[in-house]
């Protein structure tokens, strides 16, 4: 059950936190993961530990916003391996600013990685999978892209336009064998959330009904099974994993 075995899956964002534990779980589960990400030391040597341990990963440095280099990492992917079963868009930075501050660059760092990122792979996968009649596509959204939060508009517009994104795409293709879905993250125990002030953690745990803070492998335990064949009759969705935070 669950297994990805004789599957081909990207993972971007590959280098920490969510996306480099669903790349070590995919390939534990069968699958070749190729690991992609912008800093190349950090996936090389992700991509090694995978090998060491007796499966099978590759890596790709590239920036996810740049189009025409994604594209050609994608399709370099394809001609190594001859297809691609599963694709994670999992990259996504965050510029934090009130609205009222926020310098337009800002705005167009995160709308051009979180979600034209997610637009570019969609789009180069697509074609191979239409051919196969198979495909898994997994978006790393968020809860603020459901219910917004202050002073992240720019991250909360590019996860909710991803919502919308792969919704709409999941009605274009589902009946060539291929399911879009989102994950929604809540508080995750990430490199990104560690420095934060306890105080502050203290307060967000106190609006999680489970009382705690997730982590990485609740996200990539929920990653595999919509990337396993168990998952498809379900498109177009999205899960939230969040301890309960926001309950719809």
């Amino acid at each position: 059950m669950f297994s990805l075995r004789n599957k081909i899956a990207i993972v971007t964002g590959a280098s920490q936190g969510i996306g480099k534990t669903t790349a070590q779980l995919f390939s534990k589960s069968g699958a070749h993961v190729v690991c992609i990400a912008r800093n190349e030391e950090k996936i090389k040597n992700l991509a090694n530990t995978i090998s060491k341990n007796g499966h099978s990963a590759s890596y790709n440095s590239c920036d996810i916003s740049d189009g025409d280099l994604f594209q050609d990492t994608i399709k370099s992917v394809i001609n190594d391996y001859g297809k691609i079963d599963i694709l994670i868009n999992n990259a996504g930075i965050t510029r934090d600013s009130l609205v009222l501050r926020m310098k337009n660059h800002q705005w167009d760092e995160v709308l051009n990685t979180n979600l034209k990122g997610a637009f570019y792979a969609t789009k180069s996968v697509l074609r191979s999978m239409m051919k196969n009649k198979y495909g898994r596509i997994i978006n790393i959204t968020s809860i603020v892209g459901l219910q917004g939060n202050s002073g992240q508009s720019n991250y909360s517009a590019s996860k909710a336009g991803l919502i919308g994104f792969s919704q709409s795409v999941a009605k274009e293709v589902a009946s060539r064998g291929i399911t879009i879905n989102c994950i929604a993250p809540g508080w995750i125990e990430t490199e990104m959330t560690s420095d934060l002030p306890q105080d502050i953690k203290s307060e967000i745990i106190k609006s999680i009904p489970i009382g705690k803070t997730g982590t990485t492998e609740d996200i990539a335990y929920t990653a595999l099974f919509l990337a396993s064949k168990e998952s498809k009759y379900i498109t177009g969705q999205t899960i939230t994993v969040d301890g309960g935070r926001v309950i719809n």
